[in-house]
């Protein structure tokens, strides 16, 4: 389902997605915002979640995978809860400095894997 714009006109999916992320972190560098993106329109499993959640699963993945140490702790053997468990700390510092809100300590952030990505 596809949102409307000004007279009904319907707006893809990239402009939807561009506006719940702006409102969900408002500080997000243009360069994050387009990959934030890219990795939401890219992903099967946010390929039918609504624009928000879509965009905030996104952003989450985004950020732990590329300013966190995830995946290093992934490499050394962590499992994925431990993992991001370990880097949560680094991941809300992130998100709060892009003007989005962090994840509390016992929030599951993923529906089907990170963001419907790679662990």
């Amino acid at each position: 389902m596809t949102a409307a714009g000004p007279a009904g006109v319907p707006r893809n999916r990239r402009e939807v997605l561009d506006e719940a992320l702006t409102r969900l972190a408002p500080r997000l560098p243009g360069f994050e915002h387009e990959a934030v993106l890219d990795r939401a329109l890219a992903s099967p499993g946010l390929r039918n979640a609504a624009p928000p959640t879509a965009a905030r699963l996104a952003l989450i993945a985004y950020a732990r995978h590329v300013f966190t140490d995830y995946d290093d702790l992934l490499k050394e053997g962590y499992d994925r809860d431990s993992a991001r468990h370990f880097v949560l700390d680094d991941l809300n510092e992130t998100l709060l400095g892009w003007g989005a809100a962090p994840i509390p300590e016992d929030e599951p952030d993923e529906v089907g894997g990170d963001g419907g990505t790679a662990p």
